[in-house]
């Protein structure tokens, strides 16, 4: 798999390299130069998803890892389900919060535990990841104790869900958390800051499991053509996907499914009141505004890393920007929406909810609709209990993890006091 950085061109890198080095120079991301179709695509939709998620993910790779190691890889990382449900006639939405730390990005992160398990042997590392609310989870949990790798997690304090900051700040261990007086962009920011510096990439072995590393993104493809297989097979072609949208990472990954053959009609990337894409597609002026809380806090992006790599396709004309929507929700709407889910008899969290909007908004009337369900709703219990009015009943990683103390340590949004933190306790 050959990629390239998108800031610099002339940066071009192997899959191993990508994933071991996650953000290029100048803070670029890594990209395939071109992605080839696959071929015989009904065949594929005809396996069961870990036997297709294999050959996938063989075929995006390349021949830079053998076809039995993927297997084993990705047989280790994808062993919990994907559940497609329809919720009212004609719309279904795609369960993602079956894994260990019930979300999507469970995925993710578990398959880049895997490639580094594969490509590290015994070097040290050091995952250092920025997280608006799933991510820390997912990565904490993936390489929890794994050997010459400790994970570095940075969250903005007070304004990610109790249920999601104790999945990760509770682990202790290789797992070091900081709660960062400052918005999601700001922890991002501290991220890119420390790959900028020589001295704390060598040192501590950087590398970043956000969403910019590109075994998650790959990883990801893999769910959407698992929707479109248990979709009715005259549904198919024509299927219009919803993907909540922060990061612009999750989208990013149905694309690329969409450009190697996955028979998806339409794409839909709907964000919360953080709406730099939405207006970006109106008139092309790239405007961030200053990052809002809100409800669905996952998505509190305002300037999202993996949108050079959804715009590459579009602009190369790899996906059409025919076939691509992006509509913005507001706080009152959301709540409004979750409610109407739960009249259909479907209880959605805020993320899933303004997927779901994305889709009634933009849907053809007689295409199939998937949303997804990107987190369990019990991950925001508070705000689902009182917005819908019901009492929702904990799972045990969930009740587990609140049960214990968290270990986090609170820091300013400061690049000098991350610095010398890092590097005198890992260093």
């Amino acid at each position: 798999m050959q990629l390239h950085n998108l800031k610099e061109n002339s940066q071009k890198v192997s899959f191993v390299e990508a994933v071991k080095t996650g953000l290029g120079r100048n803070q670029g991301v890594f990209f395939p130069e071109s992605l080839a179709p696959l071929t015989d695509v009904d065949t594929l939709l005809d396996m069961d998803f870990v036997t297709r998620s294999s050959k996938i993910l063989s075929h995006l790779i390349g021949d830079e890892l053998p076809a039995d190691t993927v297997a084993q890889m990705v047989k280790n990382a994808f062993n919990f389900p994907v559940k497609l449900v329809e919720v009212e006639d004609n719309n279904y939405c795609l369960e993602l919060f079956h894994g260990p730390t019930l979300a999507f990005k469970d995925f993710g992160g578990r398959f880049m535990a895997e490639c580094l398990a594969q490509f590290n042997k015994g070097e040290k590392v050091t995952i250092l990841t920025a997280t608006s609310g799933d991510t820390g989870a997912a990565v904490a949990h993936a390489f929890y104790n794994k050997p010459n790798i400790d994970v570095v997690i940075l969250y903005p304090k007070g304004k990610i869900s109790l249920a999601q900051q104790k999945l990760f700040t509770t682990l202790g261990d290789n797992i070091h958390c900081y709660a960062v007086d400052g918005s999601f962009d700001d922890c991002q920011e501290l991220v890119k800051k420390s790959f900028l510096d020589d001295e704390v990439k060598s040192t501590l072995g950087l590398n970043s499991a956000n969403s910019i590393n590109i075994s998650r993104l790959v990883a990801q493809v893999c769910y959407y053509f698992e929707a479109i297989a248990q979709l009715p097979k005259e549904k198919r072609a024509t299927a219009h996907i919803s993907v909540p949208s922060g990061n612009f990472g999750n989208v990013c990954a149905a694309m690329i499914g969409a450009v190697i053959g996955l028979p998806v009609g339409k794409l839909s990337a709907t964000t919360n009141q953080n709406d730099t894409v939405p207006r970006y597609m109106l008139d092309k002026n790239w405007a961030p505004n200053a990052t809002l809380e809100s409800l669905s806090n996952a998505m509190d992006v305002s300037k999202p890393n993996n949108w050079p790599r959804v715009q590459t396709m579009l602009d190369n004309n790899w996906f059409s920007y025919d076939n691509f929507y992006s509509t913005s929700v507001s706080e009152e709407n959301t709540q409004a929406v979750m409610k109407n889910i739960q009249q259909i008899g479907y209880v959605a969290e805020p993320h899933t909810a303004i997927a779901y909007q994305g889709l009634v908004e933009n849907k053809a009337a007689d295409a199939a609709g998937i949303f997804l369900a990107t987190a369990h709703p019990a991950k925001f219990k508070e705000s689902v209990e009182e917005i819908l009015n019901i009492e929702l009943e904990m799972p045990k990683p969930l009740s587990d993890a609140l049960a214990k103390p968290c270990l986090a340590k609170d820091i300013n949004a400061d690049y000098d006091a991350l610095r010398n933190e890092i590097l005198t306790k890992l260093g």
